[in-house]
C-alpha cells in the first residue's frame, strides 16, 4: 500500500491532499498481509536481534544504557519488546520521554500502527496541553521529559511506571538532565522501577558513573535481596544503516538557505532518485526555503515537492511529510534539528546540512536569553548524514568546509549550563528539593546561573527571603504549566478583573507566532495593523483571538487575515485547559472589568517586569534594557516597530543580527515601581 503527494506546497495555500487507501477499503487479509510485514520488519531490526540480552539486562539492572545506532528501531521497539516480557501486567505503564513534541506524537501513532491498536488505548502520548492516553489502559506512554516532570508533582515516586526510557538523552535539554537526577533518587527508593537510558551517541562513561551507586549504602527499610544490580548495564546495538558519501563545500557560504534551495534543485537535475532532506535552523528559514523551491519547481521538467517539518506543525502536515512519495515525484523536506533524531522519514536518500541550529544562550549578567543561530556539534552532524543511509546507501552534502566541521565541538553543550535556569529553580523547588545547589546534576550548571534564578524567583514573588516557595502564589505559579512570567501575569489578571484577557495572552505565548508564515511583507504588515492597538503585540492579540472566535468559517477568516488557523485552534484548546486550571487553584477573584486595557498592560507588567526597556533617545529606535544595560530593538514584526513608545517590557528576546524584543507591550514606567519596588527604585 502506497500513497502520494500531490504537489507543491506553497506556505499560505492549500496543502496537497493525499493520495491514501482508507483503512475501511482493506479486507481482513490484505490486512494481515500489511501487519506480516511489518512484524517481518520488526524481527530484521537491530534492536529486535538483541531481544534476549536487553530483557535478562533490564531484568537484572536497576539501569540500562541502550547505545544504539541510527536506524536500529531502539525508540519504537525497546518499549514493545518490554511489554512482551511482561513490564506492563498489573496496569502498570511503560514510559519513554522524548525531547521533543513531534517525536513523542508520531512515534506513538506509529507504534500502535505496529501493536495494530487505536492511539490512546494500549499506546498512548503525553506532551503539554496534549494527551492522548487512557488510564489504566495504556501500557506504552511517549512523553516530553518535562511532561514526566510534572507528573512527580503528584507522584513523587512515579508508582504507575514499571519502566522508564529516557530516549535521545545525548541532547541533554534542561529537562532531561532535571530527569535524570531525580530518577537516580527515585530507583534508590523504588528498587522494582527499572531504567533505560538510550541514544544513538552519547558519553558512556558519564551515563554510567552517574547511575552508578553499588558503593552507596542502602536504605534500612530496603531488602537487600529485592534490589537489582545497582551498577549499569551497557549495550551496544548496531544499527542498519548503508554507507554516506560526504561532500563539502570548499569555501564558506555567505547565505545557507539560499545555498540549500540552489543545491537542492542541483540535486533533483544530476542525481538519481531518491527524496531530500534539508536541515536549516528554524520556521522562518524553513517556509522562505518552501517558497524559494516551490517557485523553482514550477519550471522543472520532473515534480518536486517541498514540505517543512518543525516543531508545533499540526499533526495532519506531520502526517504529510511520512507519507512515501508518488511514483515520478521527489520529496524534499525542509526541517529543523527535530528530523536529527527519533522521527524517521522514509525514502530519503540525501542530506543536505546547513551546519547550523537554533540554540538558546543566556546571559547572566545582561540577563538576556537569545535564541541564536549557532555551528552545530559534530555528534550533530554525523546524526544528520546518518540520515541519508537508512534505506540505501545515500549522500550528505555539508554547506561548510571540511576545516569547519574540524573546529566544531565534538558534542553539544548540555542546555543546563547555557539556558535560563527560572524554570528549572521553580520546578526543582516545588519538587521538594530544598538545596537546589547540592542537586545530583550529571553536569551542574555554573553557580552564577542558578543564584540570578534565585532572585528573580524572589523577585516575582514566588519564593521568599528562605527560598522557599511562597504560599499561596509560589505554589500557584508552580502548578501552571507555563513559564513563571506569564503564570505571574494570569495570575495578576485573575485577581485584578481581567482573567478573559490573561488567559488568552498566556495561551497565545505558548505558540511561536499566531501569524501566518510565507505571505509578502506589505500583505502581512496591513493584516497585522487591522488588529493593532497602541498598547502593544499582547493586547493585540486579543483582538486577533475575539475575530477568530466570532466567525463561522474560521479557516477562511485566518486566511484572509494573514494568521496561523492552526496556531490559534491550539490557542483556543490551551486557554480552556488553562481555564480549567485556574478554577482548580482556586484563590481570590475580582470582578471581571472587561475592556480594561490599562489594567491588562498592568498585568502584563506584574509578569514581565524583570523584561523592562526604555527608549535611549526621542525620535530613535534604540532601546536600553533596566537590567544589563543591553542594546535591544523592536522586531520588525511587533505591532511597535515604528511607534517607538519611550517604556516597554517584553516576553523573550531574538538575535538575528540585532538584539530584537519579542511580543512588546508599551507601559506607564510608574507601574515598575509600584508593581515590583523591590526591584526597581526611583532615582531622587
Amino acid at each position: 500500500m502506497r500513497s502520494g503527494l500531490a504537489g507543491a506546497w506553497k506556505p499560505g495555500t492549500a496543502k496537497p491532499v493525499p493520495q491514501a487507501v482508507a483503512v475501511e477499503d482493506l479486507n481482513d487479509e490484505t490486512s494481515f498481509t500489511i501487519h506480516a510485514s511489518v512484524q517481518k520488519q520488526r524481527h530484521q531490526l537491530s534492536v529486535y536481534k538483541q531481544r534476549d540480552n536487553l530483557l535478562y539486562l533490564v531484568e537484572n539492572h536497576g539501569t540500562t544504557i541502550v547505545v544504539a545506532e541510527t536506524g536500529s528501531g531502539k525508540t519504537t521497539q525497546i518499549p514493545q519488546l518490554l511489554v512482551e516480557a511482561g513490564w506492563a501486567e498489573g496496569g502498570r505503564t511503560i514510559a519513554c520521554t522524548q525531547p521533543r513534541q513531534i517525536a513523542a506524537q508520531t512515534i506513538a501513532a506509529r507504534v500502535a500502527e505496529e501493536m495494530r491498536v487505536t492511539l490512546g488505548t494500549k499506546v498512548g502520548y503525553s506532551v503539554r496541553f496534549d494527551e492522548v492516553a487512557t488510564r489504566g489502559v495504556t501500557q506504552i506512554k511517549y512523553m516530553t521529559d518535562g511532561v514526566l516532570l510534572r507528573e512527580m508533582m503528584s507522584d513523587p515516586l512515579l508508582s504507575s511506571y514499571s519502566v522508564i526510557m529516557v530516549d535521545e538523552a545525548h541532547e541533554r535539554s534542561i529537562a532531561t538532565d532535571i530527569l535524570l537526577g531525580l530518577l537516580k533518587k527515585i530507583i534508590k527508593r523504588r528498587p522494582d522501577l527499572r531504567i533505560v537510558v538510550a541514544s544513538a551517541t552519547m558519553d558512556i562513561k558519564a551515563f554510567h558513573d552517574f547511575f552508578d551507586t553499588s558503593r552507596e549504602k542502602l536504605q534500612n527499610s530496603i531488602h537487600r535481596e529485592s534490589v537489582p544490580n545497582r551498577s549499569p548495564a551497557v549495550l551496544s546495538v548496531e544499527g542498519r544503516t548503508h554507507s554516506v558519501l560526504i561532500h563539502y563545500c570548499d569555501k564558506p557560504v555567505q547565505d545557507y538557505v539560499r545555498t540549500a534551495v540552489s543545491t537542492t534543485i542541483a540535486i533533483h537535475k544530476i542525481e538519481g532518485p531518491g527524496d531530500i532532506l534539508v536541515f536549516l535552523t528554524g520556521q522562518d528559514d524553513v517556509n522562505a526555503a518552501v517558497q524559494m523551491i516551490s517557485e523553482e519547481a514550477e519550471k522543472l521538467p520532473r515534480a518536486l515537492v517541498a514540505l517543512p517539518l518543525y516543531a508545533g506543525l499540526p499533526a495532519s502536515d506531520q502526517e504529510l511529510v511520512m507519507r512515501p512519495s508518488l511514483s515520478g515525484r521527489r520529496k524534499v523536506v525542509l526541517a529543523t534539528n527535530i528530523a536529527e533524531t527519533s522521527v524517521t522519514l522514509p525514502g530519503i536518500v540525501y542530506v543536505i546540512d546547513s551546519g547550523f541550529s537554533k540554540q538558546k544562550f543566556y546571559n547572566p549578567i545582561t540577563n538576556v536569553e537569545a535564541l541564536v543561530a549557532a555551528p552545530i556539534s559534530q555528534a550533530s552532524a554525523d546524526q544528520r548524514a546518518g540520515r541519508a543511509g537508512r534505506e540505501r546507501p545515500g549522500k550528505c552534502f555539508r554547506l561548510y568546509t571540511e576545516d569547519a566541521h574540524a573546529a566544531m565541538r565534538p558534542e553539544r553543550l548540555p542546555e543546563i549550563q547555557k539556558g535560563n535556569l527560572l524554570s528549572t529553580i521553580l520546578q526543582l523547588k516545588a519538587l521538594g528539593i530544598d538545596n537546589v545547589m547540592q542537586f545530583d546534576w550529571l553536569a551542574p550548571p555554573p553557580a552564577e546561573l542558578m543564584v540570578r534564578a534565585l532572585e528573580l524567583l524572589f523577585a516575582l514573588g514566588v519564593m521568599d527571603g528562605h527560598a522557599k516557595l511562597t504560599s499561596p502564589l509560589g505554589h500557584q505559579v508552580s502548578e501552571l504549566p507555563l513559564d513563571p512570567m506569564s503564570a505571574k501575569m494570569l495570575l495578576t489578571a485573575a485577581q485584578t478583573g481581567c482573567q478573559k484577557e490573561g488567559l488568552t495572552i498566556a495561551a497565545v505565548l505558548t505558540v511561536q507566532t499566531i501569524w501566518a508564515s510565507g505571505r509578502e511583507r506589505k500583505e502581512m504588515d496591513e493584516a497585522r495593523a487591522q488588529f493593532a492597538v497602541a498598547e502593544g503585540d499582547m493586547i493585540s492579540y486579543l483582538n486577533v483571538f475575539e475575530g477568530y472566535l466570532h466567525v463561522k468559517n474560521r479557516n477562511q477568516w485566518c486566511y484572509e487575515n494573514c494568521v496561523n488557523y492552526h496556531a490559534l485552534a491550539k490557542v483556543a484548546k490551551v486557554r480552556s485547559q488553562l481555564s480549567t486550571l485556574l478554577q482548580q487553584l482556586g484563590g481570590p477573584r475580582q470582578q471581571q472589568h472587561d475592556g480594561d486595557v490599562k489594567l491588562v498592560a498592568k498585568a502584563v507588567t506584574a509578569g514581565f517586569f524583570p523584561n523592562a526597556a526604555r527608549l535611549e533617545a526621542e525620535g530613535g529606535n534604540t532601546y536600553r534594557s533596566l537590567r544589563g544595560n543591553q542594546e535591544l530593538f523592536i522586531h520588525p514584526s511587533s505591532v511597535l516597530f515604528r511607534a517607538s513608545p519611550k517604556w516597554v517590557v517584553f516576553q523573550s528576546i531574538i538575535f538575528l543580527e540585532r538584539h530584537y524584543m519579542w511580543n512588546v507591550t508599551a507601559i506607564n514606567p510608574a507601574w515598575l515601581t509600584e508593581l515590583a519596588p523591590h526591584f526597581y527604585q526611583l532615582k531622587g
